[in-house]
């Protein structure tokens, strides 16, 4: 699962994004891998680990609402092919 919000403000000129990423690890735990920031910016980064893939989902759908709540949109992502 792999999400992307964006927000642009024109009048203050800032450009935000916040990544959301659910992947398995290799002992079966879940990882929630979240990226924010300005989009000219070094980005803050921050790994949560849960138990289940329902617990991961959960977790994604509450800040995608919160995001959605403060202005920002979901972007379309095509992920590429290997």
């Amino acid at each position: 699962m792999h999400i992307r919000l964006e927000k642009f403000n024109h009048v203050k000129r800032e450009k935000r994004y916040h990544v959301l990423r659910v992947s398995q690890t290799l002992f079966g735990d879940w990882c929630l891998e979240r990226e924010w920031g300005r989009m000219d910016e070094a980005p803050q980064k921050e790994r949560t680990y849960l138990a289940a893939l329902t617990e991961a989902q959960n977790e994604v759908e509450r800040l995608k609402a919160l995001d959605l709540k403060k202005g920002y949109a979901v972007i379309p992502v095509q992920m590429g092919l290997l």
